[in-house]
Formats: structure tokens, C-alpha cells, sequence
């Protein structure tokens, strides 16, 4: 739920598993493979709202510049998306945009995994 745009904190319930005990490669796989399954499902979101967001963007002289730079620079975005609060939007924008889906998770979801593996080694 964390990674969709529910507002939850993944970092909490992850924190409070490894101190709870469970093992850090468990707590790292389960969080992970939770967080990438969130992300795509957002990324799908977007990808279903594709005509109608294009249509609207596309309808103004702003609207159109943001396109623009969506596609242009839409996967250096993605490095940011592991970020609180703007990250999870930018996995539903490039869905909108329709970046390349196998980019998308191997950005964005390399990006979940290492966020989660550095709440290891600070835990």
C-alpha cells in the first residue's frame, strides 16, 4: 500500500519488522517485491489514463511543454521516484507517458530495493 498513492510509510512497517526479528533478507525481499508489485500497478494506473491526460496536456501551450519534457527527460525522473511524497506520483506519471516498462521497473524498483537495503545497514 506504501508505494501506491494511499499514504502509508513503508520504512515504518520495514524498520519495525527488522526489529521485530525477522531476518533483513526476508524484511528486504518481502518489502521490496511489495514495493516493485505497488509501483506497477501505479505505472498501470497511469498507463490507463493515457488518452484522456494526453488529450488535456496536449490542449494547452503549457500542458504540451510538460509532455514534452515528460518524454524527454522522464527516466532521469524515475531516479528521483524513490523518494517520499514525489516518488510514488512519478511511477503513476510514467505510466501516463508511457515509458518503456521494462526501463520503468529496472529504474524505479532498483531504486525501492536500495532504499530498503540502506534502512538495513542503518537498523
Amino acid at each position: 500500500m506504501a508505494a501506491t498513492i494511499f499514504p502509508f510509510s513503508s520504512e515504518v512497517a520495514f524498520v519495525a519488522a527488522l526489529s521485530s526479528g525477522m531476518p533483513e533478507l526476508n524484511a528486504l525481499l518481502f518489502a521490496s517485491s511489495g514495493n516493485i508489485l505497488a509501483i506497477i500497478l501505479n505505472y498501470f494506473l497511469g498507463y490507463l489514463l493515457y488518452e484522456k491526460t494526453k488529450e488535456k496536456l496536449l490542449a494547452s501551450k503549457t500542458g504540451a511543454k510538460a509532455y514534452g519534457y515528460g518524454h524527454k527527460y522522464g527516466y532521469y525522473a524515475l531516479f528521483l521516484s524513490w523518494l517520499p511524497v514525489i516518488g510514488d506520483p512519478l511511477t503513476l506519471v510514467a505510466g501516463v507517458l508511457r515509458l518503456r516498462f521494462i526501463w520503468f521497473v529496472l529504474i524505479a524498483g532498483s531504486f525501492r530495493i536500495a532504499r530498503y537495503y540502506f534502512l538495513t545497514l542503518v537498523v
